[in-house]
């Protein structure tokens, strides 16, 4: 995986101090941590209803010591910010392509050296979306690894990780399961969630 902001020796720790006074600043909690054994894991991030989204999980991630990467739409990959956006932990994806996305993403996730979770939102969008996409899934399934039912709630100001979430491999009952965890949890624009 590619050089981050949260792994430039130096940076990351500064941030980490900013991070944990804009939260308390702004009234928000930060709850639970990282497992060892999920130093390598893929993370749900939902409630996903809003740009503000991505500035909070960054700074919650310099909170809880993560090493995220995350999935982006290309357009916001291209100059000038292309680059910012990769340390960030950004990794371009292409929609009108049909690669098989899930297979590259297990192995990324495999053959990493270091701690890597890759957080990816079920509903693939910031707008309101009745299905939930299985991508987080079966990439954990593909590469054996657990999912972190990370959460943001907006009313209550917290965000934090929830517990791991080992995949059967049956998608239905476990995406129900899944669902109902998030049931608790609401959006910045809470209308656009939906956890059904």
């Amino acid at each position: 995986m590619h050089r981050t902001i949260f792994t430039t020796p130096g940076v990351s720790t500064l941030l980490r101090g900013f991070s944990l006074a804009w939260l308390r600043l702004a009234g928000w909690t930060v709850q639970g941590r990282l497992p060892p054994e999920a130093r390598k894991s893929v993370f749900i991030a939902a409630p996903h209803t809003s740009n503000w989204d991505l500035p909070y999980t960054l700074f919650a991630a310099f909170a809880l010591r993560l090493t995220p990467y995350w999935m982006g739409k290309t357009s916001i990959f291209k100059f000038p910010f292309g680059g910012l956006m990769r340390w960030l932990g950004g990794i371009p994806v292409d929609r009108s392509k049909s690669n098989n996305l899930v297979a590259a993403s297990a192995e990324a996730l495999q053959v990493a050296d270091g701690p890597v979770q890759l957080i990816v939102p079920p509903e693939g969008t910031r707008s309101r979306t009745i299905y939930w996409k299985t991508g987080f899934y079966w990439i954990a399934v593909t590469a054996r690894l657990p999912i972190v039912l990370a959460y943001m709630d907006y009313p209550r100001k917290l965000v934090g990780l929830g517990p791991l979430f080992t995949p059967t491999g049956d998608v239905e009952a476990d995406m129900a399961g899944i669902k109902r965890y998030y049931a608790q949890f609401k959006g910045r624009n809470s209308n656009q969630f939906t956890h059904e």
